[in-house]
């Protein structure tokens, strides 16, 4: 059995009043992801958001996606 075969897609579910969406990911996808995170910098961030208060909202939310994928093992070194 190889590596990648040994690993289950990854769900992701949000909640929003009371209703849930779920997002799935393959094992692959959910690493590049992880990865994603870790590369991304603020003065990207800051260029795509349409001001300060924004990009401060985006980078927060990025730091919550990033810990629940770190307690869930994807945390890239």
């Amino acid at each position: 059995m190889s590596k990648l075969s040994q690993h289950r897609d990854v769900t992701v579910t949000f909640e929003v009043e009371g209703r849930q969406a779920d997002a799935e990911m393959s094992h692959e996808e959910t690493v590049a992801l992880a990865q994603f995170f870790k590369r991304l910098s603020w003065s990207e961030v800051r260029e795509c958001a349409m001001n300060d208060y924004e990009a401060h909202l985006i980078w927060a939310a990025v730091a919550k996606l990033q810990g629940g994928l770190a307690r869930a093992g994807y945390a890239p070194h």
